[in-house]
C-alpha cells in the first residue's frame, strides 16, 4: 500500500506532465530532445550519441494508456513512427530505449504483429553489434567498447529470442550479461562505465569511464542501468547469478545514496561536484520496485519498496518538480545528462522524465493491484 498523499502527489505529477509535454509536441513537433538548457528544450547544443528518441514517445504512451484520451494516443502512435526507420540502425546499442517503451507498448495494446515485427527486427539488429571475441555487444563508441548502458537494452534481444525462439540471440544477450557482470561489476557492488578489450584476443584490457569521476570509480546512472538491467535479464532467463548482481548492485547504491533517495553523478567525484544527479535517481526507483517484487526475502523486498517510495516522494517536492519553477519545460529538474562535456549539468533530461513517469507509473499500479 501506498500512502493516500503519495497517491494524490503521484497523480499531480501526471497532470503537470500532460500539461509539460502537450506544449512540447505543439511548440515543437516531431522534435526530440535530449536535456533543456536553462530549462528550455528548444536549443543547438552537441547531443554526443543519438539514444533519446524512444523517451519522448514512451511518456506519450503512458499517457494515452492512463487517461484513455484519444489525442494521446494518436500522438503516441505519430511519435513511435517517427523513428521506425531506426529499427535497422547498426550504429548505436541503444535500439532498447527506442523501441521497447515505444513500439512494444504498442504491439501490446493491439497484439498487430506488424508492430510486433518492427521490435523483432530492431533485436537482432542490436545483436548485429555482439563481438565474439570478448562475448559482448559493443557500445556506440568503437568495437573494442563495452558500457553498462547496453544492459537495459538487451531486453530486446532476450524479448526477440524469446518471440522467434530464435537460440542463437538468446545465447547473445546471455553471454553480454555474463561478460558485463565479470568485467563491469567489482566486488563490493558498484560497476565501471566502460570495459576495454583487445579486438584481436577478446582478452579485457581496463576498465574506463566517459560520464563519471574515473575508470575506477562509480558513476549512479551506470550503477542503476545495472540494477534494472541484471533484474529484466534475471526475469528472462531466472539465473540466479544475475539476480544476486542486481541486490548486489542496489545494494551498493542504498549504502552510497543520502536517504532521500538522490545520488550524485558520481559518488567518488571530490567536491565541487553536482550535488544531484535526479535520472539516476527516477532510473534506479523503477528498478527496485522492480526488484522488490523478484526477491524472495521479505525484509529485503521490503526495504527495496520503501527506498523506491522514498526516492520518488522526494522526486515529487517542489524542489525537483518542475512545477516549482514557472517557465521551466521539463518535469524532473536537477538531472545530468553528461558532466564532463558540460551538457545538461542541472537540467530536466529526457530519460530522467521518461523513469521518472514510468517509476510512478509501476508504483501506482502495484498499489492497485494489490488492494484489489
Amino acid at each position: 500500500m501506498i500512502a493516500d498523499d503519495l497517491t494524490a502527489k503521484a497523480n499531480g505529477a501526471f497532470e503537470f506532465a500532460e500539461v509539460q509535454l502537450r506544449k512540447l509536441i505543439t511548440n515543437h513537433p516531431s522534435y526530440f530532445p535530449l536535456f533543456t538548457k536553462a530549462g528550455k528544450w528548444k536549443h543547438q547544443s552537441e547531443s554526443w550519441t543519438n539514444w533519446c528518441e524512444g523517451f519522448l514517445g514512451g511518456m506519450l504512451w503512458i499517457l494515452a494508456r492512463r487517461t484513455g484520451d484519444p489525442w494521446w494516443r494518436a500522438k503516441a502512435e505519430e511519435y513511435s513512427r517517427l523513428i521506425e526507420h531506426r529499427q535497422f540502425d547498426g550504429a548505436v546499442h541503444d535500439l532498447g530505449f527506442l523501441f521497447l517503451p515505444t513500439w512494444k507498448v504498442w504491439y501490446e495494446v493491439t497484439g498487430d504483429k506488424k508492430i510486433q515485427k518492427t521490435v523483432l527486427t530492431a533485436g537482432e539488429t542490436l545483436a548485429g553489434r555482439f563481438q565474439e571475441k570478448g562475448a559482448y555487444l559493443c557500445s556506440f563508441v568503437a568495437p573494442e567498447s563495452l558500457f553498462i548502458d547496453i544492459m537495459m537494452n538487451v531486453e530486446i534481444i532476450f524479448y526477440a529470442a524469446q518471440e522467434l525462439g530464435d537460440q542463437r540471440l538468446k545465447e547473445i544477450a546471455l553471454k553480454h550479461c555474463f561478460t558485463t557482470r565479470r568485467y563491469l561489476v567489482r566486488g563490493d557492488g558498484s560497476t565501471a562505465h566502460e570495459g576495454i578489450f583487445d579486438l584481436s584476443s577478446g582478452a579485457f584490457l581496463c576498465q574506463s569511464t566517459h560520464q563519471g569521476w574515473r575508470g575506477d570509480s562509480s558513476w549512479a546512472r551506470g550503477q542503476a542501468w545495472a540494477i534494472g538491467g541484471f533484474i529484466t535479464a534475471f526475469k528472462y532467463t531466472k539465473e540466479i547469478r544475475f539476480l544476486d548482481t542486481a541486490i548486489a548492485t542496489a545494494n551498493y547504491f542504498i549504502e552510497r545514496t543520502p536517504s532521500e533517495g538522490i545520488p550524485p553523478n558520481d559518488w567518488d567525484q571530490p567536491p565541487p561536484k553536482a550535488s544531484y544527479e535526479s535520472s539516476a535517481a527516477a532510473i534506479a526507483a523503477g528498478a527496485f520496485l522492480d526488484l522488490a517484487q523478484q526477491v524472495t526475502d521479505p525484509g529485503l523486498a521490503q526495504r527495496y519498496h520503501n527506498f523506491a517510495k522514498q526516492t520518488l516522494t522526494t522526486l515529487l517536492t517542489d524542489d525537483f518538480l518542475g512545477a516549482g519553477r514557472p517557465g521551466w519545460e521539463g518535469i524532473l529538474r536537477h538531472g545530468i545528462y553528461h558532466e564532463r562535456k558540460g551538457l545538461g549539468v542541472d537540467e530536466s533530461v529526457m530519460w530522467g522524465d521518461y523513469f521518472f513517469l514510468a517509476a510512478l507509473d509501476k508504483l501506482l499500479q502495484n498499489a492497485a493491484s494489490s488492494s484489489a
